[in-house]
């Protein structure tokens, strides 16, 4: 990534600003003004701030954060799991978007994957009806593997449904 943009690790005083980032880029009008909102398939919330602190804290992930500036403008959640990385809560500034800021994030993610935890995978889950989204993460050589998990229908503290047949699958890339 080029100056002034900087890449460091979330911190508990950034748990505001990554909330409303991540509402911002998928939930509700201001999500709009990107192309990854997902306003038209759920409402409500995407996360929290407990869930976004339990995340900051954890041990066994972090959340790499792109700031220019002062202001953080994209963010993504990377947890180790047994054989990979699991990588979620990727959200970069609607206004921002389209400009190669996520691609460059991706990118950061998956050498910290590889560098630092020595992971030799990467995984995601991607709402199914997404299919511009899933051919974004294609063409960065994610592949799908077929296998669907259950929206967790009834939990509104990952959002509000507004049709009964989302489902995610997983994506998956071999880190080199």
């Amino acid at each position: 990534m080029t100056s002034p943009r900087t890449v460091r690790t979330a911190r508990p005083a950034d748990v505001a600003a990554l909330v409303d980032l991540v509402e911002s880029a998928y939930r509700g009008e201001r999500s709009r003004a990107g192309w990854t909102t997902e306003a038209d398939l759920l409402g409500g919330q995407r996360t929290d701030p407990d869930m976004v602190a339990e995340a900051v804290s954890s041990p066994a992930g972090t959340i790499l954060v792109v700031e220019d500036g002062t202001e953080i403008v994209a963010c993504c959640h990377l947890e180790r799991r047994d054989d990979h990385v699991y990588f979620g809560m990727f959200a970069v500034a609607p206004g921002r978007q389209g400009g190669g800021l996520g691609r460059d994030l991706l990118a950061e993610a998956e050498r910290h994957a590889r560098e630092q935890w020595h992971s030799g995978e990467m995984r995601m889950t991607v709402i199914t009806q997404r299919e511009d989204l899933i051919a974004w993460y294609e063409r960065r050589g994610y592949v799908r593997t077929g296998e669907l998990s259950p929206f967790p229908y009834g939990d509104e503290r990952f959002g509000v449904p507004l049709r009964p047949d989302l489902a995610f699958e997983t994506l998956r890339k071999k880190l080199g």
